[in-house]
């Protein structure tokens, strides 16, 4: 393949004028939560010195989206997704600016942070389920597995940039502003969803209560073997692997006798390389082998994380990282495109929902457990344990594999032959 012709599979999703919309605006407000996220741990890091602290803030920012987020799918399949992210990403604007005045003013305390990370959670549990299947209805099926990508190198673009700038910004002048810098970049994707061209929207004839609607995608999920076991191993990964970087001030503070910057290094390592997997993810053309690429990532994952919680070196911890986001990425984005191409357009909001929840849902559960096991056996440990679990969990999936195939092969194929009869 020429380079042109690389660059041109890259980005086939651009084609779509309201995705690039999107994408414009959300990666200048992920860099800002990326920014916030980063010194919203070290706030926390520094009020309370505790490793169960850091667990808590995290499971207070993202429990949410575990107990509601089949609410935020039922809604997204029922209502217009572009308003209900209108909708999610003021209020979220409005959270951020609330801890930037209250940081800044030097009246913060722990409480303020649980209570805004609560609430900026529940707001998520509407929003992620609708920006996910939002997808499709900018670029379609065809061009779905390129945008999903595209999506993950957006995510890790911002994961990159973010935490080393919120290192450099916190190390001069404090976590605040890195709080206000966050607020205001939500007025890029607003502003990009209201420039979009959309089509009136028209409200689907509803017989079905959001409780029957929110069953009935639970059921059709857990009764379809191959986006059962795909969302039971994300959830694993996001249970036991995932939560090594709710203990990264540790490893950045204590292990590695560093500060904020280095805090802010490590964060954009593994952002690094989940941006080269998601690049890499962009070009592929078509779904070939990607089950087999979920379970080798899933391993890979565990065994590098292994080797990082083992590392006393910066540099050394800086490579693993990277190698750590790789794997990572390579399987949530895999994992994505691979349930996006089985589901059904009518279960597509509900499903997603299910996704996030094992995705970002289980990840405060995870941090909860890694803070009450780091405090109680050291952060190395903590890690090496969940790691363990999550090379465990890839082992299992790969056996599976010889009986999920071919309905996995019938759900895609009867999802590309819907599509193009709409």
């Amino acid at each position: 393949m020429t380079a042109s012709g690389f660059v041109a599979d890259l980005g086939r999703a651009f084609k779509h004028r309201d995705y690039r919309l999107f994408f414009s605006g959300q990666l200048v407000s992920l860099i800002g939560t990326w920014v916030q996220m980063t010194a919203q741990a070290w706030l926390v890091y520094r009020l309370s010195g505790s490793a169960l602290y850091l667990g808590l803030a995290s499971f207070a920012s993202q429990g949410p989206v575990f107990l509601i987020a089949q609410l935020g799918g039922a809604v997204a399949d029922r209502y217009d997704r572009r308003r209900i992210l209108v909708t999610t990403q003021v209020v979220s604007m409005i959270l951020a600016l609330i801890l930037a005045w209250l940081t800044m003013s030097g009246q913060v305390q722990l409480w303020h942070v649980f209570l805004l990370a609560t609430l900026t959670g529940l707001t998520n549990a509407f929003d992620i389920p609708t920006r996910q299947s939002f997808v499709v209805d900018m670029v379609g099926r065809a061009d779905l597995q390129n945008a999903i990508a595209l999506n993950s190198s957006m995510f890790n673009m911002a994961r990159l940039i973010g935490p080393a700038l919120a290192g450099v910004i916190v190390a001069a002048v404090g976590e605040g502003w890195c709080f206000l810098i966050n607020g205001i970049s939500f007025l890029m994707v607003i502003g990009c969803l209201l420039a979009m061209h959309r089509p009136t929207f028209v409200t689907p004839s509803q017989k079905d209560s959001l409780l029957a609607q929110m069953r009935q995608g639970l059921s059709y999920a857990s009764t379809t073997r191959p986006i059962r076991y795909v969302l039971l191993l994300v959830g694993l990964m996001s249970l036991m692997g995932m939560p090594y970087t709710v203990l990264m001030p540790i490893f950045a503070n204590k292990i590695l006798q560093g500060g904020p910057l280095h805090l802010g290094a490590l964060m954009s390592a593994a952002g690094f390389g989940a941006l080269l997997a998601a690049l890499r993810l962009a070009a592929r053309k078509t779904l070939d082998g990607i089950e087999k690429r979920i379970a080798w990532a899933v391993m890979g994952f565990g065994l590098f994380l292994i080797l990082f919680a083992l590392s006393e070196e910066f540099w050394l911890s800086l490579v693993l990282l990277v190698l750590v986001g790789f794997c990572q990425m390579t399987h949530m984005a895999s994992s994505n495109t691979l349930i996006q191409s089985m589901v059904p357009d009518r279960y597509r909001g509900r499903v997603m929902a299910l996704y996030s929840m094992m995705f970002m849902g289980m990840a405060p559960f995870g941090a909860l457990v890694s803070g009450l096991l780091a405090g109680a056996i050291g952060a190395p440990s903590a890690v090496i344990f969940g790691a363990v679990a999550s090379i465990l969990g890839g082992q299992v999936f790969m056996a599976l594999l010889p009986s999920l195939r071919p309905e996995m092969t019938r759900l895609i194929a009867e999802g590309e032959a819907s599509s193009k009869t709409i």
